[in-house]
Formats: structure tokens, sequence, C-alpha cells
């Protein structure tokens, strides 16, 4: 889309072609390229898509099993404080270790590691009285392995995946967490219901069992030669980086505060039930899923996509307008439709994140650099659940989400005003991405 009259872009022209009338519908699918060219990446995509639909079911029948064991809100909600401490000191060494060791052997030993623990799920499960201390144990050590493994396989992408073609990949890879988000708890509520938490969590085993062995036929993806070994001061040197560059600031800022104020996950079983409608749990939680999948599918157009920030922006405003008006409806379908609705600006957000920390960051800093981006992704939600859970109790479940929804809006829209270049932000002219470009095609 172009601007009429003298021919000059605007702020809010995102798309730098209009393809031809014919070629329309086929410019919404999702690009394939990386599909179709890079073997790692298709071996990454699959083992992902195992992983998320056994983690989706164990993600769903944990937080109920808290519920049925305790019948407390902030008890469910505890389970972001658990997982705080462990997610901040892994995912920030896991960062430096991305940058100085094998990232394949990373990758493998954390999806081995997660398979345990939820092999430990299982089992306890399966006791006459389960206990609710080794929930809490569990949750800590997933979110402590997965910090360590989310660094490795984010800056492993940039590595296997032409320069050109991450806007995709990244898109692609959106399409692979939908189609667990969606199926995984979707039919967690029906196996918890109808089978018990012992069965969810065993298919969870079964998957990562499934994955390890994928793994294992990676190509190694060894660290450069001038790598050098974990310590203080390179992440200090990660942490100067993302803090000189206003653009990275923004991404992150911005995203940590959309999740803090606006992810109410944790409270959906409540919500289930003030509705009177607790056939709804499952498809609570897979209703985001079901938006960002619409957008994955419709994702061709992010190709030709050069103003991320927009996106980061615009995504994350309407997460937060979407999540207020699932906490104002009384009515369990038209919460679903909202929610639905948070996920595709969710997915939005996502893209625009995804392809400017791999457009713009260098190959050396990219693990201390991911480890960052772990707590913004992950940090968030965590204490927005723990937020969440506190407000529920304070306030009710459904004003704790509007609320919440309202705040992330008034939040992000302060941010952009205090970071100004994440909206100005160009891949064909940024120096960061222009540099990285140049890089990659040495």
């Amino acid at each position: 889309m172009r601007c009429r009259g003298r021919g000059t872009r605007r702020a809010w022209v995102l798309v730098s072609d209009q393809p031809p009338r014919s070629s329309k519908l086929s410019a919404l699918l999702p690009d394939l390229t990386p599909w179709r060219s890079v073997r790692d990446f298709r071996l990454l995509w699959t083992q992902g898509l195992v992983t998320y639909f056994g983690s989706f079911m164990a993600m769903v029948a944990l937080p109920l099993q808290i519920k049925e064991l305790t019948d407390s809100p902030l008890a469910v909600g505890a389970m972001g404080a658990v997982e705080l401490v462990p997610l901040v000191v892994c995912g920030l060494y896991g960062g430096a270790l991305a940058d100085a060791v094998d990232r394949r052997r990373v990758i493998l030993w954390t999806e081995a590691g997660l398979g345990g623990l939820a092999l430990i799920l299982f089992v306890n499960a399966l006791l006459p009285s389960p206990l609710l201390w080794p929930l809490y144990v569990v949750a800590a050590g997933v979110s402590g392995l997965a910090g360590l493994q989310r660094p490795a396989l984010d800056s492993l992408l940039a590595r296997i995946v032409p320069h050109n073609q991450l806007t995709a990949a990244a898109a692609l890879n959106a399409l692979r967490w939908n189609a667990g988000a969606i199926a995984g708890p979707a039919l967690a509520g029906v196996v918890v219901a109808y089978a018990g938490h012992a069965t969810a969590y065993a298919v969870t085993v079964v998957g990562f069992a499934v994955s390890v062995a994928m793994c294992t036929r990676l190509a190694p993806a060894p660290p450069a030669h001038d790598a050098v070994k974990p310590s203080l001061r390179g992440l200090a040197e990660g942490a100067a980086y993302a803090w000189s560059r206003p653009v990275l600031l923004g991404t992150y800022a911005v995203d940590m505060a959309a999740m803090f104020f606006a992810f109410p996950n944790t409270v959906f079983p409540f919500l289930a039930d003030e509705l009177d409608a607790p056939w709804s749990l499952g498809l609570m939680y897979a209703a985001g899923a079901v938006g960002s999948l619409f957008c994955s599918l419709t994702s061709g157009w992010t190709s030709r996509v050069r103003r991320h920030g927009l996106l980061v922006v615009a995504g994350a405003a309407g997460w937060g307008l979407a999540i207020a008006a699932a906490g104002w409806f009384s009515n369990v379908w038209l919460v679903l439709v909202c929610l639905a609705a948070a996920g595709a600006g969710d997915m939005v957000s996502g893209l625009g994140r995804s392809t400017i920390w791999n457009q713009t960051i260098p190959d050396a800093l990219r693990g201390r650099l991911a480890g960052i981006e772990v707590l913004s992704y992950s940090v968030g939600p965590q204490l927005g659940q723990l937020r969440a859970g506190a407000a529920a109790g304070w306030t009710g479940t459904r004003t704790a989400i509007w609320t919440g929804g309202a705040a992330c809006v008034l939040s992000v829209a302060a941010l952009t005003a205090a970071l100004p270049k994440l909206l100005t932000y160009d891949a064909d002219t940024d120096e960061d991405a222009v540099r990285r470009r140049d890089a990659a095609a040495v």
C-alpha cells in the first residue's frame, strides 16, 4: 500500500507494495520458504509441535489440580511467584550459556529434563491423595529449565534461517505454537474431566520423549571461535547493549507491561465457574490461540512489512483492549470471542518483536539478548498470574480481568510516548538491521 499524491510514505503505512489482484489470496497464506529450504528448521518446527501439544496438556491440568486441592485463586496465582526466581536466574544464565556452548546440546538436555519433571507430575497424580507441594516444585523446575532452553532456541533460529526469511520463520513458528495451544488445552479439559490428571501428564511425558529423539538429529551449533565462558561481565555486556538500543528496549518493555497487566489465564477456572460454564475452561485456554492461528494462516503479508515497531505497539494495545472486554462481558461466548481477539493482537505484536530481535542483534550477543528476552516474554506472565490471582481474591474475577486490560492499554501508550524510536523503526533503514543484514550476506 502506497500513499497517493506526492508519493511520500506515512507512519501508518506498513506494507511496502500492494500485490496484484490475482495474487491477493495467495499473498495472505503463510510463506513456507524456510520450511522448504532449511532442514534444521523443519526438525525444530516438528519437534516444537510435539512438545507444545504435551506441554499445553500439562498447562491446563496443573493449575486445575491446584484449584481442586485448594479451591483458592491465590494458591493458583502463586504458581507465578514460585516460577519467577528460577526463570530470572536461569533465563539470564541460559543466554550466556547459549553464546558459549553448542546450542543443540542445551536444547537436548533441557528437553530431557522437562520430560523428567512431567514424569514426576504423572507419578504424583497416581497417588491416592496427590500432594500439593510437588506441583509447586515442578512448576519452579519447569520455569528454570525453560529459562535455560529458550535463549538457545531463539538464538539458533537466526543462525539457521536466512536473514530475509526471518519474519516468515517467525510466522511459521507461531503457527506451530497455535496448533499446540489450541489442541492441547481443548483436549486437556476433556482428558482431565473424563480420564484424570494422570492421563494428561502421561501425554506430556510421551511428547517430551518423542521431542528428545528428534533433537538428536539436529546439526551441531557450536559457539563462535571467540566465545567466552558465561560470566557476570558477559551478562552485563548484553544488558548494556540492550539498554543502548531504544528499539530493543521498547520491545521488551511493551511486552512485559502487556503481560503483567493483562495475563488472566490463572483465573480462568474461576471465571468459568462464575459464568456458570465449567465446560468452557479448555476453550478459554485455547481461544487466544485460535485468534493467533487465524493471524498465522493469513500471515503472508508480514513478509512485506518494514515497520515492525508499529506491529509491536498496535498488537499489544489490541491485546489489552480485548482482555478488558473479556472481563466486562458476562456472556461466555462473547468472552471467548474477546479472548480470541486478544490472541490475534498478541500474535501481531509477537511477530514484530521477533523480527526486530532477529534483524538487529549481532550473533555474538544473540544468546545473552535472548536471555533478556526470556525475562520480557516470561517474567511478565508469571507476575501477571500473581497479579490476577491476588486481584481476583480482592475485587472479584471479572473486575481483575477488565481493569488489567485497561491498565495494559494505558501502559503501552505511556511506553510508546517515552520510546518513540520503536514506532519509527524501519527494516530498510535502521542501522543495526542494515549492519546485521550485510554481515549475514558475507
